[in-house]
């Protein structure tokens, strides 16, 4: 079974900066796609960052510039580094992970962490 949990997540007033981590455990054998993505009030769940086990990444436009998304194989970890925070910036941010255990390779989310920006 593998336990997905986030943390960092918070109120903060717009321009300012959050960082959410990642932290997965379990028998993983191994991970490969990492990302967040986020739903916030009355909008769909939309993907934010992503990153490739080969260190390649992708941002949905709105957060270019604003956000970075890194990872730690060896803590099975990843980070969002949320700089220059908007309003619409708030959501609920979810953790996505892709990993290999002794069952296959599976989907996997977190519970959530919330993300306030005041204006």
């Amino acid at each position: 079974q593998v336990q997905v949990v986030e943390s960092g997540g918070g109120l903060v007033q717009a321009g300012g900066s959050l960082r959410l981590s990642c932290a997965a455990s379990g028998s993983i054998f191994g991970i490969g796609i990492m990302g967040w993505y986020r739903q916030g009030p009355g909008k769909q769940r939309e993907e934010v960052a992503t990153m490739l086990s080969g260190g390649t990444t992708n941002y949905v436009g709105s957060v270019k510039g604003r956000f970075t998304i890194s990872r730690d194989d060896a803590k099975n970890t990843v980070y969002l580094q949320m700089n220059s925070l908007k309003p619409e910036d708030t959501a609920v941010y979810y953790c996505n992970i892709w990993a290999t255990t002794a069952i296959g390779t599976r989907n996997y989310w977190g519970q959530g962490t919330q993300v306030t920006v005041s204006s």
